[in-house]
């Protein structure tokens, strides 16, 4: 019972990172933030991480040093640091 409790938490975590990063994100494309909301729904964060990511940099949109910190800092936890390369690219300044 224990290990499952472990997991539902991490998902609750892990879905509440990666929904704090959606809505501070400069996505404006209602398609897409839906598309990252419907992969976090089904059980997919990494997908969903991987997704908002992809297209932050996709339509080259500036983001701060601050909120380039929280995704590598998402990324760590989520064992996917594949999903932000080239984001430093991105940052404004």
């Amino acid at each position: 019972m224990r290990k499952k409790v472990g997991q539902l938490e991490r998902y609750v975590y892990l879905r509440s990172l990666i929904t704090a990063l959606l809505e501070d994100s400069p996505l404006t494309r209602e398609e897409v933030i839906e598309d990252v909301r419907h992969l976090m729904s089904v059980g997919e964060e990494e997908l969903a991480f991987y997704t908002m990511c992809s297209w932050l940099y996709e339509d080259a949109l500036s983001i701060t040093s601050s909120y380039y910190k929280r995704l590598v800092f998402a990324a760590d936890e989520l064992g996917t640091p594949e999903s932000i390369r080239k984001l430093d690219e991105l940052i404004e300044g």
